[in-house]
């Protein structure tokens, strides 16, 4: 490593961040006992497909293709042989925060973003072990650093026309020439001073940039942009709160709910201008149906977390959006939480697969939300067709398919100034962020869960540019099972809304997941275990500790010499993995907005870390 590159990393061994200072503003069931897998004893879902080729030799996209499947197509690696994967290299990144996301690999070069201060680097394949061809600094601005909610993490990159393409946590998209390490371009997608960070990986579509802002807990607005690919101007923008003519809804917008037919419903459906601090911010994954040219994504949670301070149903926070590539018109709209009480942001992956249910084929996207529900849902036209809970939720008894809404248990509304207790899940949600997997071997999805519940009290906030706006106080434990099951990893049936399996972790599964064509899915826990099962029924197969938590997302990739080869990021951090950190204490349960108390625990099962794992037979 040069010393300028040494230099730039030096700052990132604390935790400046804004999640240190949401500690004090907010304050989760509670209880130690092995993984077990459940397996249902059936055979897939008929009829089940992928819409666009499924990644093979190369991983070029955030989620490996733009259905957001994360399913490799290579099958050297099966359940009669993955016990025997061995380490083929290593690489450390030099950075001590939450590695999420995952690796490129072009023209056998594979290419790692870092968290904050965001280098890229590129690492030749051909060499033995790898070798570093060059790395790119970005240089974000520190005062990012003192902003950002959740840790200063980074979701990945995108590739393409020989360029790669990522964010940075200071709000600026790159382009980056992928042979020299070149800065093609760099522009300012967000501005800091009012609390936007950028943090999600883009994803570039037929030479459209398309990116998405954080930042909800600061009151701000949120947007998605598609910039132009070769230049980096701003093409269109969509909010997803205000008039209609800001959330691009306009004659073409077909919701399949009559009550979203409504004018204006961004503005309307909130109090006086709270709108203008809504949050539904784009911070997740984004997927694309080539076909339909419809682009997909979900929004964040609304604008301050008292639900007494925005009455209304808040749109379009909570929502799923289907939009116009060319020129991001929306097409039609879901709102998966109304007037949303527990911090159930909706930015959750969408993957798209078509497939035979109840006797007829439907074009679907399928959802597993934080609010403890998972949602199989028409692409074409927005409409819900099964659900089913994947952890245990309360909050809500069901979704009514008739109207779309949730039959909610109104003992577990929350309010201000009253302690709701015993809600389930918590905040975190039954799953964040961390991505999913679809196998068209099996029909199922794969995704890990969180099963953690909290109490939760509304509380008075003001709103001051660039500063927490949050207005609740938290406090998280474990959900039923107590301690030892505080996670897992599902096998979702979305033709039936149920589970077809499911394995229990001590912590929260906050990594992605992965399926091969070899029959084998691939995730990692929190406490540092790379784990190979099954994807028949869930069977433990292979496992491997590495140095730090897992919570990026594992890839799969042909090697130079034609080897199949398995890539994953090991550094424990987020909002949930930011307990880990030294500098969070865990005395008082309601610190890290709550999380303190679900895994106070996880101080002495992983430590900080950034290293790359890759692994072949």
């Amino acid at each position: 490593m040069t010393t300028a590159v040494a230099q730039r990393l030096g700052h990132c061994r604390n935790t400046p961040h804004i999640l240190v200072l949401l500690l004090a503003i907010i304050p989760a069931c509670r209880a130690d006992h092995p993984p077990s897998a459940l397996a249902a004893g059936h055979a897939g879902v008929p009829g089940a497909r992928t819409i666009v080729p499924p990644a093979g030799n190369e991983w070029t996209l955030p989620s490996g293709d733009y259905a957001a499947t994360r399913f490799s197509s290579l099958a050297q690696i099966t359940p009669a042989n993955v016990a025997q994967l061995k380490v083929a290299s290593t690489f450390s990144t030099g950075v001590l925060q939450g590695h999420e996301g995952n690796p490129l690999v072009v023209n056998n070069t594979m290419y790692v973003v870092t968290p904050f201060p965001n280098l890229l680097y590129a690492i030749d394949l051909t060499k033995p072990g790898g070798a570093v061809k060059w790395v790119y600094e970005p240089r974000p601005s520190d005062k990012s650093v003192g902003i950002a909610c959740c840790d200063v993490v980074n979701r990945g990159a995108s590739y393409a026309n020989g360029r790669i393409y990522y964010n940075t946590l200071d709000a600026h998209t790159v382009a980056v020439d992928a042979s020299s390490g070149k800065e093609i371009w760099k522009v300012k997608v967000g501005n800091i001073d009012i609390g936007e960070t950028v943090t999600m990986a883009p994803l570039v579509v037929n030479n459209k940039v398309i990116v998405g802002n954080s930042g909800a807990e600061l009151g701000v607005r949120g947007w998605i942009k598609a910039l132009d690919a070769g230049s980096g101007k701003e093409l269109w923008r969509a909010y997803s709160t205000g008039p209609d003519r800001d959330v691009l809804i306009g004659p073409n917008f077909k919701p399949f709910y009559p009550e979203y037919r409504a004018a204006d419903l961004g503005t309307s459906t909130w109090t006086g201008d709270q709108w203008k601090l809504g949050g539904g911010t784009a911070w997740g994954w984004f997927s694309y149906d080539p076909q339909l040219n419809l682009l997909y994504y979900g929004t964040a949670n609304p604008g301050v977390w008292n639900p007494d301070m925005r009455p209304g149903d808040n749109k379009w926070s909570m929502t799923i959006f289907a939009r116009n590539l060319d020129n991001g018109e929306a097409r039609w709209a879901y709102q998966m939480t109304p007037h949303d009480a527990w911090d159930y942001d909706g930015v959750n992956e969408l993957m798209l697969a078509d497939m035979q249910i109840d006797g007829r084929e439907r074009k679907v996207l399928v959802h597993p939300d934080r609010n403890g529900f998972v949602y199989t849902i028409d692409r074409e036209t927005g409409e819900v067709i099964t659900t089913g809970k994947f952890v245990f939720t309360n909050w809500a008894d069901s979704i009514g398919h008739r109207t779309g809404r949730p039959v909610e248990n109104p003992a577990y509304r929350t309010k201000q100034g009253e302690v709701t207790r015993g809600i389930c899940p918590s905040a975190t949600g039954a799953k964040d962020q961390q991505p999913g997997a679809f196998s068209p071997l099996t029909g199922w999805f794969y995704f890990g869960n969180t099963n953690v519940c909290m109490d939760y009290e509304g509380t008075e906030a003001n709103y001051i540019a660039g500063t927490p706006y949050v207005g609740a106080s938290v406090k998280m434990y474990a959900g039923p099972g107590g301690n030892g099951k505080r996670g897992g990893l599902n096998a979702w049936d979305a033709a039936q809304g149920k589970a077809a399996w499911h394995i229990d972790e001590k912590f929260p599964v906050w990594s992605g997941v992965l399926a091969t064509a070899g029959g084998v899915v691939f995730y990692g826990t929190m406490d540092g275990w790379f784990k190979a099962v099954d994807a028949k029924d869930g069977h433990e197969l292979w496992k491997f500790k590495v140095g730090s938590g897992i919570v990026g997302n594992p890839i799969s990739y042909t090697g130079p010499d034609g080897k199949q080869y398995i890539a994953v990021y090991s550094g424990i951090g987020g909002w949930m993995g930011a307990v880990a950190f030294p500098d969070v204490s865990t005395d008082d349960p309601y610190t890290a907005l709550g999380v303190a108390g679900a895994i106070p625990d996880i101080k002495q099962a992983s430590a900080m870390g950034g290293m790359l794992y890759v692994f072949s037979l």
